[in-house]
C-alpha cells in the first residue's frame, strides 16, 4: 500500500514537471537557451562562432600602407607653381559654375601671383601643368617638394585641352610614373595632390565617379575623369594618382558655387596630356585637323521640320569662307553623315574625328543633301589657335 501511495506521487510529480517544462518551452523558449549556455559555454560560443564567421578583413595597417605607398611614389614629382600674371581687365569673370581650381586673385589693378601645381615626367625636367595656370605668365616659378625652387621655362601651351608644358634646370629630379588611364574603372581609388590654397602639398582621397565627362563647356576637346576626391584652388595641374602612385589624370576644374570642393572635380586623362606633351615637345604646337564648318545636332524634330526624313548625322549650319569644306562645294543644310571610315552622329564625335586628321591630308566625306547620299574629297586644314567664344570644326 506504501508503494503504491509513493508510485503515484512520482507519477504526478513527473507529470507536473513534464507539463511546466512544455509550458516553458512553448511560452519562454529563451529560458531553456540561457540554461544551455550556462551549462555548456565554450561549445555554444564555437558553434556560434563557426555560424556567423565573416571573411577576414585586411588589417587596417594594410590599407594605410597602401595609399601611403601611392603617396610616396607620386608626391615628390608634384610642384608648386607660382605665375606672375597682369592685372585681369576690369569686368573680367572668373570662376562660373564650372570653375578652374586656381588660387584667389588679388584686387584689379594689381598684378597678380597665381597659384597652382604641376607635375614632373621626366627626368630632364619637363613639366606638365593646366595652360589656364600659366597662361599669360610673364614669370613662372616652380618649387619642388624637396624645398628647391626654380624659373621654368614655356615649351608650349593648348589652350583646348587646357594642358600646357614646362621645363626647369635642376638635376636629381623625381619623376612620376605615368599610368593608363584606359585601365580605370568607375570605383577605383585615387589620390590628388597638389597644393590648395597654397597651404603646401596636400594629399587627397577619393574614388573615379565617372569616366568620358563631357559637354560640360569647359574645354573644347572634353574627356575628362571626374572624382571626389577633393580638388581646391591651387590643385589645377597636379595629379590625379591611382592606388600604386601612377599618374592617371591631371587636376583641371572643379564643380562649385562657392570655389570650393563640393566632391565633383575633373581630370584630364594622362593618354591625352602624353599626347599633347609630346606634340608640344617635338613641334611647339598640337596641330589638328580642321575643315570649317559649323554644325548642329540634329535632332528628330529639327529633321522634321527642315524636312529631311530620318537623316542620321551633324547638320552644317555654316561653312568658313575658303575653308576646306567650302573648297570641296559642301554647303549649309548639308547633313555630315561620315569622315573617312567613322560613322558621325553627334558634333562632338565629328570634332574629335576631324581632329585627328593630319593636316594636308586627303579625307572623303559622306553627306546627305535633300535625301540624297553624296560624297565629297577635300583636303585636310590645320585648325587654327581657338578663340574660346566660339568653336568651329
Amino acid at each position: 500500500m506504501v508503494l503504491k501511495r509513493l508510485w503515484l506521487i512520482f507519477a504526478q510529480a513527473v507529470t507536473v514537471a513534464l507539463g511546466v517544462l512544455f509550458v516553458v518551452a512553448t511560452l519562454k523558449p529563451q529560458w531553456l537557451q540561457q540554461a544551455r549556455w550556462r551549462e555548456a559555454p565554450n561549445a555554444v560560443t564555437a558553434q556560434t562562432a563557426r555560424q556567423i564567421a565573416l571573411p577576414p578583413s585586411p588589417p587596417a595597417s594594410v590599407v594605410r600602407a597602401g595609399f601611403a605607398q601611392a603617396a610616396r611614389v607620386a608626391a615628390p614629382a608634384v610642384v608648386s607653381i607660382t605665375a606672375s600674371k597682369a592685372a585681369p581687365r576690369a569686368g573680367r569673370a572668373h570662376e562660373q559654375l564650372f570653375g578652374f581650381p586656381f588660387a584667389p586673385r588679388q584686387p584689379r589693378g594689381n598684378p597678380q601671383l597665381g597659384l597652382g601645381s604641376g607635375v614632373i615626367i621626366s627626368a630632364d625636367g619637363v613639366l606638365l601643368t593646366n595652360n589656364h595656370v600659366v597662361e599669360g605668365a610673364a614669370d613662372i616659378e616652380v618649387q619642388l617638394s624637396d624645398g628647391r625652387q626654380a624659373q621654368a621655362r614655356l615649351i608650349g601651351t593648348d589652350p583646348e585641352t587646357d594642358l600646357a608644358v614646362l621645363k626647369i634646370e635642376l638635376t636629381g629630379l623625381p619623376v612620376i610614373p605615368l599610368g593608363d588611364a584606359s585601365n580605370l574603372q568607375v570605383g577605383d581609388a585615387v589620390l590628388a595632390i597638389g597644393n590648395p590654397f597654397n597651404v603646401g602639398q596636400t594629399v587627397t582621397s577619393g574614388i573615379v565617379s565617372a569616366l568620358g565627362r563631357s559637354q560640360l563647356g569647359i574645354n573644347t576637346f572634353e574627356n575628362f575623369i571626374q572624382t571626389d576626391a577633393a580638388i581646391n584652388p591651387g590643385n589645377s595641374g597636379g595629379a590625379l594618382v591611382d592606388g600604386d602612385g601612377k599618374l592617371v589624370g591631371i587636376n583641371t576644374a572643379i564643380f562649385s558655387r562657392s570655389g570650393g570642393s563640393l566632391g565633383i572635380g575633373f581630370a584630364i586623362p594622362v593618354d591625352v596630356a602624353r599626347q599633347v606633351a609630346s606634340a608640344l615637345l617635338e613641334d611647339g604646337v598640337v596641330a589638328r585637323g580642321w575643315i570649317g564648318v559649323q554644325t548642329r545636332e540634329l535632332t528628330p524634330e529639327l529633321a522634321e521640320a527642315l524636312k529631311l526624313g530620318e537623316s542620321k548625322g551633324v547638320l552644317v549650319g555654316g561653312v568658313v569662307n575658303d575653308a576646306p569644306a567650302a573648297k570641296a562645294g559642301i554647303k549649309p543644310g548639308d547633313v555630315l553623315t561620315r569622315i573617312g571610315t567613322h560613322a558621325i552622329a553627334t558634333p562632338t564625335e565629328l570634332l574629335a574625328s576631324v581632329a585627328a586628321l593630319k593636316p594636308s591630308s586627303q579625307v572623303e566625306v559622306g553627306v546627305q543633301r535633300a535625301g540624297k547620299a553624296m560624297s565629297f574629297s577635300l583636303a585636310v586644314g590645320q585648325r587654327p589657335r581657338p578663340q574660346r567664344a566660339s568653336e568651329e570644326d
